[in-house]
């Protein structure tokens, strides 16, 4: 199997979530006492949070170039970054290192348009809903997306940080974004994309209105396709 790095704590949430669907997965493929060989270094999320500025962005991208190289020199083989909202500044760290690195958003697009799905929804952080650097990975892939519901942005936001984040999941939350997958399925979107890592805390992936494509199942997928040399 090869080594694959993952650049994680953003949040331990998120990299905990990575950690058990990659080894299910590659336990799945191979045995069941089989473990993914996998680098993590779990950056500190305190200063990578609700980022806002060219100078806050550029700050991050940094560190996540720095833990690129890290990784790449401790023996990666490929890389994945564990957050959606930090695949902002894919560009710069894909440039900072000489091995592959697993774009979620791809892997997403890849998927839905092997299922032919024209329109869909993007629920996710502030940036992942309303900038185009995920949005447009999408588009290329064949894949029409609703515009964001204003109104719903901030308290999505405010859920994903506030409880999410932290290891909560409460039943408002599960009651709310029901509501909202209802509602996007009214407005004519024929399947929701989950971008970010912690919602399958409060929506259920397997069994809603719509179909789920879940980012970090895709994505784990992905990267245990490529620990067992699959791509």
């Amino acid at each position: 199997m090869r080594k694959l790095g993952l650049i994680g704590g953003m949040s331990w949430v998120s990299t905990r979530t990575y950690y058990e669907h990659i080894n299910r997965i590659v336990q799945a493929r191979t045995s069941r006492l089989a473990s993914a060989p996998l680098l993590i270094e779990s950056l500190d999320f305190t200063d990578l949070a609700r980022l806002s500025t060219a100078e806050e962005w550029d700050r991050a991208a940094t560190v996540l170039c720095d833990s690129a190289r890290r990784l790449e020199t401790a023996g990666a083989t490929a890389l994945i970054i564990g957050a959606n909202s930090m695949h902002r500044v894919y560009d710069r760290v894909a440039s900072a290192v000489s091995i592959p690195v697993i774009h979620i958003a791809d892997c997403v697009g890849q998927r839905m348009e092997v299922d032919r799905v024209k329109t869909a929804a993007l629920i996710g952080t502030r940036n992942v809903m309303l900038e185009d650097f995920y949005r447009k990975r999408l588009v290329a892939h064949g894949v029409s997306l609703l515009p964001p519901v204003m109104g719903n942005v901030d308290e999505i936001e405010r859920v994903i940080y506030d409880d999410l984040m932290q290891g909560r999941a409460p039943r408002s939350a599960e009651r709310m974004f029901k509501t909202i997958i209802t509602d996007i399925e009214k407005a004519g979107a024929k399947a929701v994309v989950l971008g970010c890592t912690e919602l399958e805390m409060v929506i259920d992936v397997d069994a809603n209105v719509l179909p789920i494509y879940d980012g970090t199942r895709i994505h784990a997928e992905a990267a245990a396709d490529w620990i067992l040399g699959a791509e």
